[in-house]
């Protein structure tokens, strides 16, 4: 089994805040100007540009070592079913080779990250606990 330099318990972190990610919406209501209090506190649903789940996860990935970050790509496409475990050296070697400064815009692009991200850690026997509230450094 191939060992990976990034831990079950920072990819556990990714995967909750990632998932708060994808819950985001464009606009449903560009010109509200009433009180969230009194609409269900519905525009923290909406994707604005100005994400603070997005700085988080762009602030966390980017403290990251290059081969966390390089394990990271190649567990989300170990999930996402380009390769399998046994194919993880080639998973890693071309993630290597296109690694760049936008790895967190990279991740939070794709579709569904989350679940890929849970994926590639069962593909290695590792689970995640989505208790957690405080990012693990």
């Amino acid at each position: 089994m191939p060992e990976l330099a990034i831990s079950a318990e920072k990819v556990g972190f990714l995967i909750e805040k990632t998932r708060e990610f994808d819950v985001k919406e464009g606009a449903s209501d560009p010109d509200s100007g009433s009180n969230g209090a009194d609409d269900n506190m519905i525009d923290v649903l909406e994707d604005n540009g100005d994400d603070p789940v997005v700085r988080e996860i762009t602030g966390f990935i980017n403290a990251m070592t290059e081969d966390e970050q390089i394990d990271l790509v190649a567990l989300m496409r170990l999930g996402r079913g380009d390769g399998t475990i046994e194919e993880w050296e080639d998973l890693r070697r071309e993630a290597a080779e296109g690694r760049n400064s936008r790895t967190a815009s990279y991740l939070l692009g794709e579709p569904l990250v989350s679940d890929y991200l849970a994926e590639g850690l069962d593909a290695f026997g590792l689970t995640w606990a989505d208790e957690r509230t405080t990012p693990v450094r």
